[in-house]
């Protein structure tokens, strides 16, 4: 039975975690689930599952929690998701947090010998080169849960990387897929929040409505795999039927095919590389009537321009675009920007960023906090 600790149980991920566990209760135990502030949802989920650890992020929100709970360890802030993520006696960490509020806990969750099911972009954008390393030193495995990477994951198996051509990473193209440039500078949250095809947090479905989620898949991909990113290509693919596929010096190509589902890949995540049973949505070829596909339009989305430009640089500028990014979309979500102000604020933080071509952990951290500072100055002076 696999030890299972959660960090970002009540967000969109954890919850499809926590259902693929609930399904197979003889292989998986919980044993620490942490949260942002969703202060009745983990409380159920406590009840459910029993942890021995938990944390969420406000002492007042610890307070509240423990004066109900009072066999099972709670913590609080930064300090409360490092103890679930290397205490609760995980074997595996699943970590689920938006944002680089994950980088520390990945770090630390890997440093203490643990498998790291890492559906947390930031972290591999912001301190890729940083967390592979530490991931190889300390014999932990990265396993990605995006079905993006999940499905190169699985191409990959008995494979070898040096038989690889390219690989290709599948797009739905987001909520604003078919618009013009001058139609989405009208468009709202709202608007953008209605992503066609998958069921995901506010802050990723935003980003796919950009191409900045795309962008950070590629930037993933490059860590997870080690491929350059001349040799990483997109793919609109609007069904979302194919998640990615793996070209071979051969000419082959394997692709990964199935429902939009992220549990799917949660589940072959937390047991790979054997497969469990589950009653998921099938995909049904019958009802398959075509399937399109088309290359990303950089100048109607220069998002994933950004990306590439800041993996390929390396250093601090990736940190900084994170930084940008996640002011950026955090401020369009309520409201005080436009949609076409996202990709304006990040060019100006990576355009006054000073790039540090060897950084430590420090200065990842500092060039995405100096980002935040900097786009946050940038739209309070009206962009």
């Amino acid at each position: 039975m696999k030890k299972v600790a959660i960090i970002g149980a009540t967000g969109s991920i954890g919850t499809q975690a926590l259902d693929v566990i609930r399904q197979h209760p003889e292989e998986f135990e919980v044993v620490g689930l942490t949260a942002q502030s969703r202060v009745e949802e983990l409380r159920q989920s406590i009840g459910e599952f029993r942890p021995k650890k938990a944390a969420i992020y406000s002492k007042t929100h610890r307070d509240m929690l423990q004066g109900d709970i009072h066999d099972i360890s709670i913590s609080y802030g930064d300090e409360g998701l490092l103890e679930v993520a290397v205490d609760s006696g995980a074997d595996i960490v699943v970590m689920a947090v938006i944002g680089s509020a994950g980088i520390l806990p990945t770090i630390e969750a890997l440093k203490a010998g643990k498998d790291v099911v890492i559906a947390n972009k930031e972290t591999l954008v912001a301190a890729g080169e940083l967390v592979t390393e530490i991931a190889r030193t300390h014999g932990s495995q990265l396993i990605p849960v995006d079905s993006e990477h999940s499905a190169i994951f699985q191409a990959l198996s008995g494979q070898s990387l040096e038989d690889v051509e390219r690989l290709i990473i599948t797009a739905s193209g987001g909520a604003f897929r078919h618009n013009t440039r001058e139609e989405m500078a009208a468009l709202t949250a709202a608007d953008a929040l209605k992503h066609p095809n998958w069921e995901m947090g506010a802050k990723i479905t935003i980003d796919s409505a950009t191409l900045m989620n795309k962008g950070f898949e590629v930037m993933e991909a490059h860590w997870l795999f080690n491929v350059p990113y001349e040799r990483i290509d997109v793919l609109v693919h609007e069904e979302s039927l194919i998640h990615s596929v793996v070209e071979y010096h051969d000419g082959s190509m394997m692709a990964q095919l199935g429902a939009p589902d992220m549990r799917v890949a949660i589940q072959y995540a937390l047991h790979h590389p054997r497969r469990l049973k589950s009653d998921f949505k099938r995909l049904d070829w019958r009802e398959v009537a075509t399937m399109h596909f088309a290359a990303p339009d950089m100048e109607r989305f220069p998002c994933l321009a950004y990306a590439y430009e800041a993996g390929k640089a390396g250093g601090t500028l990736p940190a900084a675009l994170n930084g940008a990014n996640e002011v950026a979309n955090a401020r369009f979500r309520e409201g005080k920007i436009g949609f076409l102000d996202i990709e304006k604020t990040i060019a100006h933080v990576m355009e006054k960023h000073t790039n540090i071509t060897s950084p430590t952990l420090e200065d990842i951290l500092s060039a995405d906090l100096e980002a935040v500072r900097t786009a946050e100055v940038f739209i309070q002076q009206g962009l």
